[in-house]
């Protein structure tokens, strides 16, 4: 019995499955070599700023860490650029052409940007393959569609990404046995098999061993350059083994931006973040 035919036992047949991205990407116009523009973003909530007329650009291939206190608007950026959330105000644009303030969650995640929450979320009773398998079934309402059997382009696929995160010995086991950092690598693998082209990754590492941190690290770094991956963490040396670009939030705006050593050492980040013990480590 394939994923697909286990996987329909639990599912109605009229079901949507809007969470599993179907197609290609579309190519994205990076003329100016941004994958990524925020501009003006305000969002309110209860007459409270999350977001304050924020801007924040993304380039192509980047791997950016935002960080900042609770309640800086980290989540809430990830919302909007996800669908999740409507701004009062601004712009969002993926590409020169795409604007993702007119899509929906679907629509936004089939144009290539993939979000990972920093609990994993992955189907445990299925093995690693199906899920992976899983991930790279598209949108499809005819059930006919769903029989399909894999090729050998899309095995190849799965091999591939397997190598990537590492689990290429646990092929056969079921998610459910997998440590708490394996399942995070897998639903990181199950993005990469939807070819995001923007990858937004929250606190990967909450919760994970120094090992399972360190090959997290590893990972992220290694896709960065054929993925654009954008990482909000709060753990500071995971960060600082990863940064090469660091947004810090406070109160919705962006307060600072640079390198990790710059934005340490920088007055502002210190008095409301990071704290003089943290900067000088």
């Amino acid at each position: 019995m394939t994923a697909i035919e286990k996987f329909r036992e639990f599912w109605p047949r009229d079901q949507v499955f809007d969470f599993l991205i179907p197609d290609t990407p579309p190519d994205l116009d990076l003329t100016h070599g941004i994958i990524l523009y925020l501009e003006g973003i305000t969002v309110s909530f209860g007459g409270f700023k999350a977001v304050n007329d924020l801007n924040l650009y993304i380039g192509d291939g980047e791997l950016r860490c935002i960080i900042g206190p609770n309640g800086a608007g980290k989540t809430t950026i990830m919302d909007i650029i996800t669908g999740k959330t409507r701004p009062d105000s601004g712009s969002a644009w993926f590409g020169q052409q795409i604007n993702l303030l007119k899509m929906n969650e679907p629509e936004i995640a089939r144009a290539g940007i993939g979000r990972k929450f920093q609990k994993p979320t992955v189907f445990e009773s299925h093995t690693v393959h199906d899920n992976l398998e899983l991930a790279m079934v598209g949108n499809k309402q005819v059930w006919p569609t769903l029989t399909a059997r894999l090729n050998t382009a899309q095995q190849d696929r799965i091999e591939a990404v397997l190598t990537t995160i590492g689990l290429k010995e646990k092929i056969r086991a079921r998610a459910g046995s997998l440590s708490h950092g394996q399942k995070q690598w897998l639903e990181i693998g199950m993005l990469l098999m939807q070819r995001p082209k923007l990858l937004l990754v929250d606190e990967p590492v909450a919760g994970m061993t120094q090992q399972e941190t360190e090959r997290t690290a590893e990972l992220l770094v290694s896709l960065a350059g054929t993925h654009s991956v954008v990482v909000v963490e709060h753990d500071m040396d995971f960060v600082r083994s990863i940064a090469r670009k660091v947004t810090v939030l406070h109160q919705g705006s962006v307060l600072a931006e640079g390198r990790m050593d710059e934005v340490q050492n920088n007055p502002a980040v210190i008095e409301v973040y990071l704290g003089e013990a943290q900067c000088s480590a």
